[in-house]
């Protein structure tokens, strides 16, 4: 069990000496998220983040704009997405072709549109899983659409098929959702379903917080592929960072006072205003104490001159 732990939370880019001091003071049975809470405490960064390129120097923001959370590291957003900068892509290709096929059809063509959504921008890591018996002859019970594709995306590499086979007129199938969350798990990757491995979960814990941080859910709409533009919420990561190695930081936010011009609390106000175009950036602290020396200036410049 510690050596497990060791390994999963050295595959996320701690080093094994914080994880050997969080694991000695938690136990060899502490929960991955007890772990991952404990490492974040102590100021643990996984390795892979602080090896990223250093981020631009610190400007001052003037108060009400939104800042990131402090600590966290961003790329420079002039370096765009690479190849090598793309999460690899684990589809579950039963649950893309039922849903497109309404439930009703196992559609091939959903398992494509989904491809090409993830090839045009620019992911190169892209592979489906689909249990073997679907290239069978469709039965009427069980009927499928545009079978040619899967055989298509077989010859790209994209494509791999689960195993199955027949023990005396019955079919054994392999389970394909465990090849689905154990690649993508391996890969560091994101899982494309509508399904919540909820079983998954409950049988192996290190899995599950990467299934509830790295489960790209998505809908059709006719003919075309839509995740969300907040896969984890309206709190988390958009889709471009959630789909990223290397997130880039969203741009500040202005928040408007909500007095307006009726605002009374003059540079001690945390908002912003925009009919205030030179609104000043240093804390209220240090206002006070400028307005403070300027005061003194004046009137020791008023009592030099009085008679």
């Amino acid at each position: 069990v510690h050596k497990s732990k060791l390994d999963f939370f050295c595959k996320l880019g701690y080093g094994k000496q914080d994880i050997c001091k969080v694991l000695e003071n938690l136990g060899p049975e502490a929960l991955e998220d007890d772990v991952l809470k404990e490492l974040i405490r102590m100021g643990s960064k996984p390795q892979a983040v602080e090896s990223q390129a250093q981020p631009p120097l610190l400007k001052l923001v003037p108060r009400g704009s939104c800042s990131t959370a402090p600590g966290s590291k961003w790329l420079r957003e002039d370096e765009s997405d690479s190849s090598d900068c793309l999460r690899p892509i684990v589809i579950d290709g039963s649950n893309v072709a039922m849903s497109h096929g309404n439930k009703e059809v196992f559609s091939c063509w959903g398992i494509q549109l989904a491809v090409d959504w993830f090839r045009e921008r620019g992911h190169t890591y892209i592979k489906v899983f689909v249990p073997l018996w679907r290239k069978e002859v469709p039965r009427q019970d069980s009927p499928i659409a545009d079978q040619h594709i899967l055989e298509e995306l077989e010859q790209q590499s994209v494509l791999v098929y689960t195993p199955s086979r027949k023990v005396k007129g019955k079919r054994v199938v392999c389970y394909d959702d465990r090849y689905i969350v154990k690649v993508a798990y391996e890969a560091d990757g994101v899982i494309v379903s509508n399904d919540h491995y909820r079983d998954l979960q409950n049988e192996n814990p290190e899995w599950k917080w990467f299934i509830e941080q790295r489960l790209l859910m998505y809908s059709f709409v006719s003919d075309r592929f839509m995740p969300p533009d907040d896969p984890l919420g309206r709190h988390g990561p958009t889709l471009s960072n959630f789909l990223s190695k290397r997130p880039v930081p969203p741009e500040p936010q202005w928040q408007p006072c909500p007095y307006g011009k009726k605002c009374t609390y003059g540079n001690k106000c945390k908002f912003y205003h925009p009919e205030r175009p030179q609104q000043a950036q240093l804390s209220v602290a240090d206002e006070l104490r400028d307005n403070t020396k300027l005061l003194n200036l004046v009137k020791e410049r008023k009592y030099k001159h009085s008679p």
